[in-house]
């Protein structure tokens, strides 16, 4: 039976404006004029992909080792294509009918192979109609019917029979995308069109630039925010998952920026179960990688040259360009991390355009780009992830280490990059640490909604989950009103509700340790659950509150209202204010976690047994620690509060900070040795069966006679939360890491660690809701100078909250830092996986806990003095 092709690549069947015109994609690119560098003209990269092309390609997959990329993603997917196939239907828990996966650039199949079958073993029963069908979308019809006949004929064929169909989409990249999003993927195995849920995008934003790639063709409850703030409503079951696959690291031939931009366009909808595997090459140096695109067989130089043929055909005549003329040249540019492939002339001629009798001339030595291939570092993956809206859900990596497979998913929230190129319609700030903008704000409350309208059922509404915190109830309230109170004071303005609900939430019990007696002042809250608010009432105000903050941005656009210092801090404050009261609500639903707090709509439930696989793969560090000092440590920041009406016109540049960050200091620290990664669950678990009297983590629960270890997905078995940073109170961390030799850091000593080996948020970080749990710490001693995390926690420091020479409470929140100050609370630094970028980000920040607390998100790090 002749394989089944969609032919769309001349705009059948799909939008008449992705009809694809390659004579004029050739002709703009030979018209550049030549650079300093002795190149500028290009020509598109799909013209490497004719028929005659992925054949020679083939060939070097086949036939040149030196060609890595094929083989490293191949014993991946040989080897682990069950595991990918699994955690790709997390949030399904299995197979849905009528599912859909399709392969961008899909080539020989090779490789693909193994995914298909394991995608059948999904399938128990033989169908008449296969629930799963999977494209290859390529350009070449006749390549497409001849690989899909072959694997149609082939051992894989027969298996796949009745469980999963192999047809061929005929497109370029944007047309087969397209395509899809339209529902008529779906739609060819059911009766009628699926109507398929538009994609919106986590976050907005406008890019600095808006560019088509030339590689587009190559290989819940009821909210009362801001309907774009939330993730689609449309039901899951309009349309089954679509899967899509980009294999053989085809993202690097587009920029950065473009691959950014294709990603962000891919119609994977939010929190849905869609997911995209991709592969992306390592920076594995310039020697390997440039052997790797010019093996001294001369395989890639044929699939390059046959470029210049199909250049000519497209111009009307397939010998336009003679080769001998022309030669391949290729290299591989470090900084930017960005392989090459050139057609150099060999000396100077001319070419006339057979359609418009142009002529071209090409000088000698001159250059036409042909092929580029980025290749990433930690840093480059996680950033491009993040900017294109997109969260990591599992990654495989060869055995080599030189090559990686992600599966990604649209989560339905992310945080941009405090870095990002990518800038909002009317920025406050040019600091990332400034005024909130009002995308920031929908950012924000996006993560808020998620937290206490999708995981916190009904019935948990009146309870405590942390015995001497509020009902869960009362933070749904605090929030706005904390909001309302400090907007009134500014604009001089009446509250938004009546004082009732200023008497109930203005203030509220923020205890932190087993003990009443360290309450600090607080409001009454009433007794009886019948005397609390409706949360539809709750929920009504807090939708007025931001609409009234919404309302002052307008007002600061219109210019009837001007942005100050003071305005400034406001809306810094209030917006911190919220994230962190964020975390601490989640911190105190994980102590209900599978017995009432639901999981995080939204993401994808993770793989735990893969994960723990790949975590206990991960090389240790050569060295259990690494010595520093001695050093000055500058830590803290320059933000007078008192000073907000003097510099009121100073806040387009100004970073905000809380009262304990100001102002800069210095700390001098001798020289010291500290453990490259916190303490870890394994770790003190052993401690905990050696030592009778240790108290159990409250990060911990016993279930059915075994340790495991509380997260919002419910509890995991210690086996798979082994390495993770162990999360338990001052006191008793100190204990152990007294027993092992050492101490806890202080604070200048973890600061220097932190600013020389955290990778942040930008580097893969496990802030920001990246991970809903810790992962195992890595250490800062990457390849290529990628940096380490500590696995999404707080660290506890040896160091007391107290005053500090030069320290000024704050007016508009005077018991913020002042309260706290009994000796009593010791300073934690860096940030949890539910901490805001923008917190964990700011070098100032100071975060801080009573050494008793056992709840909190934070562990910690060894220290030992080294002899003088």
């Amino acid at each position: 039976m002749a394989a089944k092709i969609i032919n769309i690549q001349k705009g059948r069947e799909t939008d008449p404006e992705l009809e694809l015109d390659m004579a004029a994609e050739v002709l703009e690119g030979l018209r550049k004029p030549s650079n300093d560098e002795g190149f500028g003209k290009t020509l598109p990269t799909m013209l490497l992909y004719d028929e005659r092309g992925l054949r020679l390609y083939d060939d070097i997959t086949t036939h040149a080792p030196e060609y890595y990329l094929f083989g490293a993603e191949e014993e991946i997917l040989k080897n682990k294509s069950d595991e990918i196939v699994a955690a790709m239907h997390q949030s399904t828990g299995g197979l849905s009918a009528n599912e859909v996966v399709l392969e961008l650039g899909a080539g020989a199949l090779r490789k693909t192979s193994h995914i298909l079958l394991a995608l059948s073993g999904l399938v128990k029963d033989v169908h008449a109609a296969t629930p799963i069908t999977y494209y290859a979308l390529d350009l070449e019809e006749r390549e497409l019917e001849r690989t899909l006949t072959e694997i149609s004929h082939s051992d894989v064929g027969k298996a796949l029979e009745g469980k999963v169909t192999t047809r061929g989409l005929c497109a370029t990249y944007d047309q087969g995308l397209k395509f899809a999003e339209s529902g008529a993927l779906h739609a060819r195995n059911t009766a009628e069109r699926l109507p398929r849920a538009s994609h919106s995008s986590p976050f907005k934003f406008e890019s600095l630039e808006s560019s088509s790639s030339s590689m587009s063709g190559s290989s819940g409850s009821d909210s009362h925010s801001d309907a774009a703030t939330s993730p689609p409503s449309t039901p899951d079951d309009v349309q089954p998952p679509l899967h899509l696959l980009f294999l053989g690291s085809s993202l690097g031939n587009f920029s950065r920026s473009e691959g950014a931009d294709f990603l962000r366009s891919l119609p994977l909808r939010a929190g849905s179960g869609d997911t995209i595997l991709i592969g992306l090459d390592h920076d594995n140096g310039k020697t390997s990688i440039e052997a790797a695109y010019n093996d001294p067989q001369g395989y890639t130089k044929s699939f390059i040259m046959n470029g210049l043929k199909v250049a000519g055909r497209a111009l009307g005549d397939e010998n336009l360009f003679d080769e001998e003329n022309w030669e391949y040249v290729n290299n591989y540019d470090v900084a930017e991390r960005r392989h090459e492939a050139f057609f150099q002339a060999k000396k100077p001629h001319a070419v006339v355009i057979p359609s418009t009798k142009e002529t071209i001339n090409f000088a000698q030595d001159e250059r036409i780009k042909i092929e580029q291939s980025l290749k990433f570092s930690e840093t480059d993956a996680y950033s491009l992830f993040t900017e294109s809206g997109l969260r990591p859900v599992q990654r495989w990596t060869d055995t080599s280490s030189r090559y990686s497979l992600w599966l990604l998913e649209r989560p339905a929230f992310v945080f941009p990059l405090l870095s990002s190129p990518l800038v909002f319609k009317k920025p406050y700030s040019q600091s990332p640490f400034g005024v909130p903008s009002p995308r920031d704000w929908e950012n924000l409350w996006a993560a808020w909604d998620c937290v206490t309208q999708r995981m916190i059922p009904p019935s948990m509404l009146m309870q405590k989950p942390i015995d001497l915190r509020h009902i869960c109830l009362f933070y749904f309230g605090h929030i706005p009103t904390f909001l309302d109170i400090h907007l009134s004071r500014l604009l001089k303005e009446p509250h938004t509700e009546p004082d009732n609900f200023k008497y109930i939430f203005e203030r509220g019990i923020d205890p932190d340790v087993d003990d009443p007696n360290v309450c600090h002042p607080h409001s009454e809250v009433p007794k009886n659950d019948e005397d609390w608010p409706s949360l539809v009432s709750i929920l009504q105000f807090q939708a007025r509150v931001r609409a009234r903050l919404l309302k002052l941005y307008e007002d600061v656009d219109a210019g009837k209202h001007t942005m100050t210092r003071k305005v400034g801090r406001v809306l810094y404050m209030t917006f911190e204010h919220e994230a962190l009261h964020a975390e601490t609500l989640l911190y105190m639903l994980l102590q209900r976690a599978g017995t009432g707090t639901l999981p995080p709509a939204g993401f994808m439930p993770p793989p735990w047994e893969s994960l723990a696989e790949s975590w206990n793969a991960l090389p240790e560090p050569e060295e259990a620690t690494v010595t520093l000092g001695p050093a000055t440590v500058t830590y803290g920041h320059d933000d007078d509060e008192m000073q907000d009406d003097a510099f009121a016109s100073d806040v387009a540049g100004h970073e905000f900070g809380w009262d304990n960050e100001h102002p800069k200091r210095e700390a001098l620290v001798e020289q010291f040795r500290i453990s490259w990664r916190p303490v870890t669950n394994g770790q003190f678990y052993k401690y905990y069966m050696e030592e009778g009297d240790v108290t159990l983590p409250a990060s911990w629960v016993e279930v059915d006679g075994q340790m495991h270890v509380r997260t919002l997905y419910g509890p995991v078995p210690m086996k798979i939360a082994q390495d993770w940073p162990v999360l338990t109170s001052y006191i008793a961390l100190s204990k152990y890491v007294q027993v092992q030799g050492g101490r806890l850091p202080t604070e200048a000593e973890l600061r220097l660690f932190l600013e020389k080996f955290d990778s942040g948020y930008e580097g893969g970080g496990n802030v920001g809701f990246r991970n809903w749990h810790p992962v195992p710490a890595t250490t800062g001693a990457g390849r290529n100078g990628d940096k380490g995390g500590n696995g999404g926690v707080w660290e506890w420091t040896s160091t007391v909250f107290d005053k500090y020479e030069g320290y000024q409470q704050s007016v508009l929140y005077p018991g913020y830092s002042a309260d706290f100050f009994d000796g009593a609370h010791q300073v934690v630094l860096g940030g949890s996986y539910a901490t805001i970028p923008r917190i964990a980000e700011r070098k100032s920040f100071r975060n801080w806990y009573h050494s008793k607390y056992p709840y909190a998100w934070i562990s910690g790090r060894i220290v030992y003095d080294v002899e003088k």
